[in-house]
């Protein structure tokens, strides 16, 4: 991958993690006050799209969402086809 590209990788995936976070935090923050909650949908795009790792270790700290299987159970599995991408791309790239 050329330099640039990969600066743009990493500072993309930066920014979806943080992003996630935030979502995951603003989602309990509001789950507390009783008030507007961010969509599931939302959080399961931001981690399909990159932010799965960060929002998983948010959730489990902040102990949100975890008894829904639909985070419990899908956030790792997306964790693990994002992994398993990566590793394609790099073994791909290698040969």
């Amino acid at each position: 991958m050329p330099d640039n590209l990969t600066g743009v990788v990493i500072v993309y995936i930066i920014a979806v993690n943080v992003f996630a976070v935030t979502l995951t935090l603003l989602d309990k923050h509001a789950a507390r006050l009783g008030s507007w909650r961010v969509k599931e949908r939302t959080l399961l795009i931001f981690a399909v799209l990159g932010g799965s790792a960060a929002m998983y270790v948010t959730m489990r700290l902040a102990r949100h969402k975890t008894r829904h299987a639909k985070f419990m159970i899908g956030i790792p599995v997306v964790i693990v086809l994002q992994a398993a991408a990566v590793l394609l791309i790099w073994w791909l790239k290698r040969g």
